[in-house]
């Protein structure tokens, strides 16, 4: 095993532990890693500034003979600091960074990392944006998506219940229990909904923020997401 790895991390939780050291679960482009940051919460620590949450910090770290890793360097690359100005923002990257490390207990994807990484950048990005775009849903919404496939799970956006090809013309439901878009004559989703939420599957979260009617179109994508993302946890 190599004993020191020179990584980039996101902190998804730091916990308190003696007088004045942190326990931090740390995701990475490699994997979940739990490390120990010793005398953090000293005044002088050269290590605090380094494990901020919301953030992006390269990070050193020593494998020694425990479960835990030494944390032995962080420096700050990226911090988001924009987020706490939005409690609606600290919810929703705080429930990211939830799901990330839950589904990081099971799964070693280094999507993970970059999926959360695109999505505190956006919201970074777009803190200021006027309400009505609707960015904080359809980002919600690619967030849940790509949450998905980095579980390396499939998502049919291709075929419907009856494994014929999705067709333009038609209009569908989401079979749940089909995980599938059935026919439905009067159903709410039709060849845009479908169109955007391939976009999602396939393109960076900035390119989802720009799909022109998109918030016009979030509430079935986000419902469908969520179907998707119960369906995967169980």
């Amino acid at each position: 095993m190599q004993r020191d790895i020179r990584t980039k991390a996101i902190v998804l939780r730091r916990t308190d532990y003696g007088e004045a050291d942190r326990i931090l679960q740390l995701l990475t482009p490699e994997g979940k890693m739990s490390v120990i940051a010793r005398g953090v919460r000293k005044e002088k620590s050269r290590l605090a500034g380094g494990i901020e949450l919301f953030s992006v910090s390269d990070v050193v770290v020593h494998n020694g003979r425990g479960d835990l890793g030494i944390l032995t360097s962080a420096k700050l690359l990226e911090h988001y600091d924009a987020l706490v100005r939005d409690l609606d923002l600290i919810e929703q990257g705080g429930a990211m960074m939830r799901a990330a490390n839950m589904r990081s207990e099971h799964v070693d994807s280094p999507e993970f990392f970059d999926i959360l990484q695109q999505s505190l950048r956006a919201m970074q990005k777009h803190i200021d944006d006027d309400a009505a775009t609707r960015w904080k849903d359809i980002l919600r919404a690619w967030w849940g998506i790509n949450l998905v496939r980095a579980s390396g799970e499939d998502i049919n956006l291709r075929f419907d219940t009856d494994g014929e090809k999705l067709e333009a013309t038609q209009r569908y439901y989401w079979d749940q229990e089909s995980a599938a878009f059935a026919k439905a004559q009067a159903g709410r989703v039709g060849a845009d909904h479908i169109k955007m939420l391939r976009v999602m599957y396939a393109m960076p979260a900035e390119a989802a923020l720009k799909v022109r009617g998109a918030a016009d179109l979030i509430d079935e994508a986000i419902f469908v997401t969520k179907c998707v993302e119960r369906a995967t946890e169980m």
